[in-house]
């Protein structure tokens, strides 16, 4: 029990810095690319590769905590599918653990770069928005359940360029967020968090997309769930044969 407590409180920790340092890598990427390219086209460039690298460096650093991560999205998709108290676990600690570790890392980016202004990016109707960022979750959390059975770079590697191409499609309407935490972070800092464009385009829309995406992926990829069973069918099986065999064994 109390071993059960100190790894949930290792992942706590690790949710929480995880979730301040993305915030915080994010906008140190787009200052150095606004401040070191000659043109725009090097400026996006420039991003795109960075934002790579830091999809790399952040999927290396889950391994090593053991499932730390810094969207609600990528624990809420598991939890769905395990028992009650896992999910209790996710919905009452591990999210808001992300939502405070990216609260403090705007908090850090403002107090460091004051002149940063970052707004949410609704630039359409409260319907519109939802339906955008629900349609770009639906697609991050499909793509990364279909991945979890390859290698760890494969996975990464496709995983960023979809998060990439999603984040473009989406940036004129939405700002292509995918990620509930950073969002609600930068409109914690502008008392923005209790509006309903963000609680329905930022939250709501997402989270159903993902128990959309978890119930596909079930009939397209089947479900871990299915192993453990096979399992169980043929332990008693083998167990039983054994019994036979020292039964028919001479005394």
């Amino acid at each position: 029990m109390a071993g059960a407590r100190a790894g949930a409180g290792r992942l706590l920790a690790a949710d929480f810095a995880i979730s301040l340092m993305w915030v915080v890598s994010n906008e140190l990427i787009k200052i150095f690319s606004l401040d070191y390219a000659a043109t725009q086209l090097e400026a996006d460039i420039l991003k795109c590769s960075l934002s790579v690298a830091n999809m790399f460096a952040f999927a290396y650093m889950s391994k090593a905590t053991h499932g730390g991560a810094y969207n609600p999205l990528a624990v809420l998709a598991p939890a769905i599918s395990a028992d009650f108290s896992n999910f209790l676990f996710t919905v009452g600690a591990r999210i808001p653990a992300q939502v405070v570790g990216s609260v403090y890392g705007v908090r850090l980016i403002m107090s460091t770069f004051p002149w940063i202004e970052h707004k949410p990016h609704l630039k359409v109707d409260i319907a519109t928005g939802a339906l955008t960022e629900g349609l770009l979750a639906l697609a991050i959390v499909t793509i990364t359940l279909g991945l979890a059975r390859e290698d760890f770079f494969m996975k990464t590697w496709i995983s960023s360029l979809a998060k990439l191409t999603l984040h473009v499609l989406g940036a004129d309407l939405t700002g292509g967020c995918m990620n509930p935490a950073p969002v609600m972070g930068w409109a914690f800092a502008n008392e923005q968090h209790i509006t309903k464009e963000h609680l329905i385009v930022y939250w709501l829309a997402p989270v159903e997309a993902t128990l959309i995406a978890v119930w596909l992926s079930r009939i397209l990829f089947g479900t871990k769930k299915d192993k453990p069973s096979a399992v169980k069918e043929t332990y008693p099986q083998q167990k039983s044969e054994k019994y036979v065999k020292m039964e028919a064994s001479p005394q």
